[in-house]
């Protein structure tokens, strides 16, 4: 049993590492649809194909105009990002963001960060809150890595919002700022009890004795899952879905109510009863090992964006649109990837799957320059040099067409264009740990890039995120 429980906690830190527990293998070549050799002389050629469609990204007012085009009338659009730790893929998340907000009436910008955190920035930009300052809103962010979401350039895009909503007329529907991932066990169930101590202390009760069951591992989830497998406690599963079944519940009683009014603190405490519920299945089975729980993470951030959607559609007077920021590995359809030959899925995938007309997948490269980012988990992360790409990835083929910065819509593309682009080939993913040494294992994958996405923004020389101190 010590074996096994040694073995489990380094698979789960090197998912950590990974800040998105990558499947096992996840820089090793596929088989099977995914077994295609790419020659690097090629690139050339292809080069010379993909530079015909790009469509220049200057910092013009009408760089993202074809993509705007292409969004349309879709409710979803997912912005990825090659690492976790790039300048350029927030400034430019950030200019598509503020135009889908302004020119297609998008209400919910979703990150892949925890619900709690997040919600303290939507507080801050819908004018609600303790917090004076956008960076104050930030003050959240404290869980490694606090630079992925605690930076200059996420700090200015809220502070945008802020203006945004505050020029909206009185009753006006504001644009909101939340969180699609799992990891906040202990604060989301703090969370639970404070919303329901003002609201009713019964119920407040009931979950502080539910959630008492995680008493003694505040601090360290993980470890709630190693003494579960090593059977030295028994599980929480009960109390944390007793207790979402009890919120939801509420929310249902509040949805049938005729004179409802919009009523956020509801929701936030029914959607971190989820995060507990999902956090404790996340923990737990990294150690059981009978489970994928990168299914079950991308699951959540799944189950989370349709929950909103539905929240927000009962308070506005149409259909919500969700802008969603999180890396490629989330936002591209896994079905065109590795990790999809091997059962794994990702958000990309199980948006498609259920609003396959309403959304729009988003990837971004880059060639070489600089990234944040840690030699391990947990260290401070730090300025480090981006190799330039291997020759047989698609980055390296978009260096090839001397473009520096460029958009390339590849849904509806010209048949040769996307028939090459729909061709195997690596494709570069870094996480909050950059591990150059070993980056062709620790980095790349296979993928089929113009099914994987709809459009991709190629960045050719970035640098790194700014961290606020």
């Amino acid at each position: 049993m010590r074996i096994l429980l040694s073995a489990a906690c380094q698979l789960l830190a090197a998912c950590l590492a990974a800040h998105a527990c990558a499947p096992a293998g996840w820089g090793g070549r596929g088989a099977g649809l995914l077994s295609g050799q790419n020659n690097p002389a090629d690139n050339s050629a292809l080069g010379a194909l993909v530079r015909k469609s790009a469509h220049p990204v200057a910092g013009a007012a009408g760089d993202y105009d074809p993509l705007m085009r292409l969004v349309g009338d879709a409710r979803f659009v997912l912005l990825g990002e090659a690492t976790h730790g790039t300048h350029e893929f927030y400034r430019e998340r950030a200019r598509i963001t503020r135009r889908l907000v302004e020119e297609k009436g998008f209400d919910a910008v979703v990150l892949e960060a925890d619900w709690p955190d997040a919600y303290r920035v939507s507080e801050y930009v819908q004018g609600r809150g303790r917090d004076a300052t956008a960076e104050q809103s930030l003050s959240g962010f404290t869980r490694f890595p606090r630079w992925m979401w605690r930076n200059e350039e996420f700090r200015d895009l809220a502070a945008w919002l802020r203006s945004h909503n505050d020029a909206q007329k009185a009753g006006a529907a504001k644009v909101g700022v939340y969180g699609m991932d799992l990891y906040s066990l202990s604060r989301s169930a703090d969370a639970v009890v404070a919303y329901l101590k003002r609201t009713d202390s019964d119920a407040a009760g009931r979950a502080r004795k539910r959630y008492g069951c995680f008493y003694g591992y505040r601090d360290r989830p993980e470890r709630y899952g190693q003494d579960v497998a090593a059977r030295q406690i028994g599980s929480c599963e009960k109390q944390a879905a007793e207790q979402f079944r009890e919120m939801e519940q509420l929310l249902a009683a509040w949805r049938a109510r005729p004179d409802r009014r919009r009523d956020d603190d509801l929701f936030s405490a029914y959607q971190n009863a989820r995060v507990v519920k999902n956090a404790e299945a996340y923990y737990r089975q990294v150690y059981e090992g009978r489970f994928s729980t990168w299914n079950l993470r991308d699951s959540h951030m799944a189950e989370t964006l349709n929950a909103l959607a539905e929240y927000l559609d009962v308070m506005g007077a149409g259909k919500s649109k969700i802008v969603v920021w999180a890396h490629n590995t989330h936002q591209g359809d896994a079905r065109m990837t590795e990790m999809g030959e091997r059962g794994e899925l990702n958000v990309g995938h199980l948006m498609r799957r259920s609003h396959a007309a309403d959304s729009v997948l988003v990837g971004f490269t880059t060639y070489a320059g600089e990234v944040r980012a840690a030699n391990e988990w947990g260290e401070a992360g730090r300025v480090m040099k981006v190799r330039p790409a291997l020759p047989e990835s698609f980055s390296a083929l978009f260096h090839e067409t001397g473009v520096p910065n460029f958009l390339l819509i590849m849904r509806g593309a010209e048949e040769q264009l996307s028939r090459a682009l729909g061709e195997p080939r690596l494709e570069r993913a870094i996480g909050v740990v950059y591990l150059p040494a070993t980056e062709r294992r620790s980095h790349y994958f296979e993928a089929r890039m113009s099914r994987q996405f709809d459009a991709v923004i190629h960045l050719d020389v970035t640098r790194a995120v700014t961290p606020i101190k």
